[in-house]
């Protein structure tokens, strides 16, 4: 990705969305954006994608062993959670007072 423009993404941290592609799928159970990625086009949520790390014992974690974490997936693969219809949904752009906000094309709703 060109380094020239900085991506512009629907989704922020906080926001409820929904896996739609790839092992975690599920359209019916919204999960929480723990960190958005931008430089790599990747969120981590909450819950998704969990991934087993080999750790040595270290002054901040003594036992070390076997740690379960989250990790990133591509953005292109998250929607959106609308839960004023209770479904996924793509999102349109609007500037109000001069702030950029998030509405739902399905409800017609704010993010």
């Amino acid at each position: 990705m060109s380094k020239r423009f900085k991506p512009k993404f629907n989704i922020k941290k906080g926001d409820l969305v929904v896996i739609i592609a790839g092992d975690d799928k599920d359209v019916s159970k919204p999960r929480k954006v723990l960190k958005v990625l931008t430089e790599e086009n990747r969120v981590v949520i909450e819950g998704a994608n969990i991934v087993t790390r080999h750790t040595k014992p270290s002054a901040q974690n003594t036992t070390g062993g076997l740690v379960k974490k989250e990790a990133p997936i591509h953005i292109s693969n998250v929607k959106l959670w609308d839960a004023k219809e209770g479904v996924a949904t793509r999102v349109r752009r609007s500037r109000e007072d001069g702030k950029l906000i998030r509405i739902s094309k399905k409800s017609g709703a704010t993010f």
